[in-house]
């Protein structure tokens, strides 16, 4: 996972005709270093449909705000440098929750797809 260190690498990042999902996170974030145990195993499966960026929200917080990213970790879908769907909560995130966001931002990115 690309960790993003500048707001022009995040917004060429999700600028692509690709799908791009952005882990939202923070370092003190319990949470969030929860799902890095098997984030690498998810990233892996999902390799071929989609990139994923990691961006840490206490490092661009007018980012943050601007996306209205508050509870962590959070996900963020995006095609063409548009938001197609998110996943914020500030709940705890299983694998499984992960991996049906994914697939449903897979989903909807196709469906767009098709109505371009």
């Amino acid at each position: 996972m690309r960790e993003i260190s500048a707001q022009e690498a995040f917004t060429e990042a999700i600028k692509t005709d690709d799908l791009v999902i952005a882990k939202f996170y923070a370092d003190w974030c319990p949470d969030c270093h929860r799902i890095d145990p098997f984030m690498p195993d998810v990233e892996e499966a999902y390799k071929n449909k989609l990139t994923l960026i990691s961006v840490n929200r206490d490092k661009f917080p007018e980012l943050s705000e601007e996306l209205n990213i508050f509870g962590i970790p959070s996900f963020v879908a995006f095609h063409n440098g548009k938001e197609l769907i998110r996943f914020v909560s500030r709940q705890g995130k299983t694998r499984e929750e992960i991996e049906a966001f994914f697939n449903r931002a897979i989903q909807v990115a196709n469906e767009l797809g098709k109505a371009e």
